[in-house]
């Protein structure tokens, strides 16, 4: 039960197969096996997801209607807030914080059926592709504990590759969806902007930070992205496209697709041989079912620094207040990203918008020519848990905690929608995912090319070692 797929444990639950309550018992057990060798589940709310439960399982016996996500639990990222459930952001500041009403991703699946078990794991204020704290530690990649999990949203993937939840709500700004995704063999779909609404957001007009769904299935996550768009009022950019569009089982039938691969992104990023031969594996897999797949980039000039540039002014806007009140209490890199918002002048701040408005025109074009670009999620395998972030990338020096992880924040700085799928092993074992990127607002695309990848190659179907009950498989 703790890996069936979300949308087929959905089912049984409206069929009457199983209870809500079965499904919560499985899935605690499995958090009570895993949970304190990979720390992805923080805080654990078991009394009353019972109850939740228990009156999910009395609704569907009244003959109430239910949602479709009917007694499915998740843990919510520690950034999403949650009424009545602690929700520290990974923040010495804000352990004790305990919000009075849920964020909108929150709302929504809580709408549609499913039962809130507890918070994953983030590093502290979501910055950075490593998930540790100081509150909670370090969460640990269940592949390979030495290793990490990725991050932001660290903890839900772990949590997912485990079987502690089957569903996850993540967030990315530079990659925080899609980098832990492919360090947890998992699936993690970064939206197009105004795709999933916001709520509450400090800068609500921004396009760079996101949230979005996560599964261990392209199938489960267009499950979760059906409860997650549609309009609010709340976020100014929201799209209006209803869910129900999105909530299908995904087609898998990619032939006549053209298809470009960009093992590094034109040049515009280093990348270990061991990512740059599963995106070249996983191109020939697109090949062979009937894409035309040649080599192609479209052109990121002006990525980084908009990117760069647009990150500092929205991390000083929500934190310099906080950076003021306790400037010893905040962790180097965090606190270095909010000066340099201070730095940053008006003309510095809209040559990042003009060189945004380029870069999406081009990128535009480029996507007239083709259906999808495939692209490493991340410049690197998992790496130790020991290191704050990879110094170096394929014998090139990394000179800060973003530049390793520019395969996934140059595609953020597009607006496009991103989708990181498992795409296999390296020699040691480590997974790798790959980054299939659409056209503006393409969702529907990526998802279809994602679950016909993922059909072909099963490579999503490893589990880490021991991660059922009496199982002595290994992880690669």
């Amino acid at each position: 039960m703790i890996f069936t797929d979300a949308r087929e444990l959905a089912r049984m639950l409206r069929a009457k197969e199983i209870s809500a309550r079965e499904v919560l018992d499985a899935h605690l057990a499995q958090i009570e096996r895993c949970n304190p060798d990979v720390n992805a589940i923080v805080t654990l709310v078991a009394d009353r997801a019972a109850d939740e439960a228990a009156a999910a399982d009395e609704r569907l016996a009244h003959g109430d209607e239910v949602g479709p996500l009917h007694g499915l639990p998740i843990a919510h990222k520690d950034t999403h807030d949650t009424a009545g459930i602690r929700t520290t952001y990974g923040s010495p500041l804000l352990a004790d914080n305990v919000p009075t009403r849920d964020a909108l991703v929150v709302e929504r699946i809580r709408a549609a059926g499913a039962i809130t078990i507890g918070k994953t794991n983030v590093p502290e204020f979501a910055a950075g592709s490593h998930t540790i704290n100081p509150v909670f530690g370090p969460t640990r990649n269940p592949y390979a504990p030495s290793r990490s999990p990725g991050g932001s949203s660290g903890g839900a993937a772990a949590a997912l590759a485990c079987g502690m939840h089957p569903l996850a709500d993540g967030s990315d700004m530079g990659g925080s969806l899609r980098n832990p995704a492919s360090y947890c063999n998992v699936v993690g779909l970064r939206p197009s902007p105004g795709r999933v609404p916001a709520w509450p957001d400090a800068a609500p007009w921004s396009t760079l930070a996101v949230p979005g769904p996560m599964a261990r299935t392209v199938s489960d996550v267009a499950l979760l992205l059906g409860v997650l768009t549609g309009p609010d009022p709340r976020d100014p950019t929201a799209l209006d496209t209803p869910g129900a569009v999105f909530a299908a089982e995904p087609p898998t039938d990619v032939r006549g697709l053209r298809v470009a691969v960009a093992p590094d992104l034109g040049g515009a990023v280093p990348v270990d041989p061991a990512v740059k031969v599963v995106v070249e594996r996983a191109a020939r897999v697109l090949e062979e079912l009937g894409c035309v797949v040649e080599p192609a980039c479209p052109d990121l000039t002006g990525a980084d620094e908009a990117f760069r540039t647009l990150r500092a002014w929205q991390f000083e806007l929500a934190y310099s207040a906080m950076l003021d009140a306790h400037p010893d209490d905040l962790k180097a890199t965090l606190r270095d990203n909010i000066l340099a918002g201070r730095t940053l002048t008006g003309p510095d701040v809209g040559r990042a918008h003009v060189l945004q408005a380029a870069l999406y025109h081009r990128v535009r074009e480029f996507f007239g020519r083709y259906d999808a670009l495939l692209a490493p999620v991340s410049q690197v395998p998992p790496f130790p848990i020991e290191w704050e972030y990879p110094t170096e990338v394929a014998g090139v020096p990394m000179h800060d905690y973003l530049e390793w992880m520019g395969s996934a924040y140059l595609i953020s700085a597009t607006g496009c929608p991103a989708i990181s799928v498992p795409a296999g092993f390296t020699p040691d074992g480590l997974p790798v995912g790959l980054q299939i990127v659409g056209r503006h607002r393409g969702e529907l695309g990526l998802l279809r090319i994602g679950r016909a990848f993922e059909q072909a190659t099963g490579h999503g179907r490893t589990r880490p070692r021991g991660a059922a009950p009496g199982d002595t498989s290994t992880s690669s």
